[in-house]
């Protein structure tokens, strides 16, 4: 199968808006979720780093629904005939603040659509800006790559993980069982079957375990941050996912501070201590 990257590239500068309102319910679910005691929001309470995640998803008709879990390609996002689409990493900023209680919404537009060939085939990565907007105006700006591979071939080992940095000075143990992934995937209305479906991760797309979500291993290093910085307010976020984790084995998001009081690298690393996602915050002070 070939991939007609000028028809793909006509998405290019598609729009969508949709509106939400911050409401509480959502928020004490992934606060129980990430083990936080945050499990009764107030109107006009700041919403954290990422949370925004559980706000503004689709929801596609059943009938809508394709084999993998996913609404079937088309619509907002280009139609890749590619069988995996992953979050391949983005970057987040926030000049204002999203509350409990605001009536928001979120444009979205397609910036760019590229292919590439790799090792294992064909990559079209995806580029979306997300813009959302509260009473008080532009809350948060998002660039959210996505990216479409080819199945690789199943008698293939796959490649291993580089090494995590070994200098951490904050460091958590994530235990990723399969309700931590359900919730997850319950809250942010996500029925891709990798996540929940253990015959269907392992048989169809020839995964070891159930894959954690790449979102729920970005917000969990933000939730890192929170915890090891409560003086200071996140600002900036970029990350990129590097390997795939498994709900066969505990992970770590580990930190460590700048030497200016106003950035870290952070990253998330397997249970053999390689690099699954890594990331760079940046601090209001």
């Amino acid at each position: 199968m070939g991939i007609d990257i000028d028809h793909l590239r006509t998405w290019i500068g598609k729009t969508e808006t949709l509106t939400d309102t911050i409401t509480p319910a959502p928020l004490a679910g992934l606060a129980a979720t990430l083990d936080r005691d945050e499990l009764d929001p107030k109107p006009g309470d700041p919403v954290p780093p990422a949370w925004h995640w559980i706000y503004f998803n689709p929801k596609p008709k059943a009938s809508e629904i394709g084999p993998d879990g996913h609404a079937r390609r088309g619509g907002f996002l280009p139609p890749v005939e590619l069988p995996r689409r992953m979050w391949a990493g983005g970057r987040l900023a926030w000049p204002g603040t999203l509350r409990v209680g605001d009536a928001v919404s979120r444009t979205s537009t397609i910036r760019d659509v590229s292919h590439k060939q790799g090792k294992s085939g064909d990559l079209v990565f995806v580029l979306v800006e997300h813009v959302i907007s509260g009473p008080d105006g532009v809350a948060v700006t998002e660039e959210h790559d996505i990216v479409y591979r080819d199945a690789p071939d199943p008698s293939a080992p796959p490649p291993p993980a580089k090494p995590a940095p070994a200098d951490a000075q904050w460091s958590r143990r994530i235990e990723p069982d399969p309700v931590l992934l359900f919730r997850y995937s319950a809250l942010t209305f996500n029925g891709h079957r990798i996540h929940y479906d253990l015959k269907y991760v392992t048989e169809a797309e020839g995964y070891p375990g159930l894959i954690v979500h790449g979102p729920l291993i970005a917000t969990l290093l933000m939730d890192l941050c929170r915890r090891e910085r409560a003086d200071a307010r996140l600002v900036r976020f970029s990350y990129r996912a590097l390997s795939p984790l498994f709900d066969t084995a505990s992970f770590t998001v580990n930190g460590r501070p700048g030497d200016d009081g106003a950035t870290a690298a952070v990253w998330a690393a397997n249970a053999e201590g390689g690099l699954a996602m890594q990331a760079d915050a940046v601090f209001d002070g």
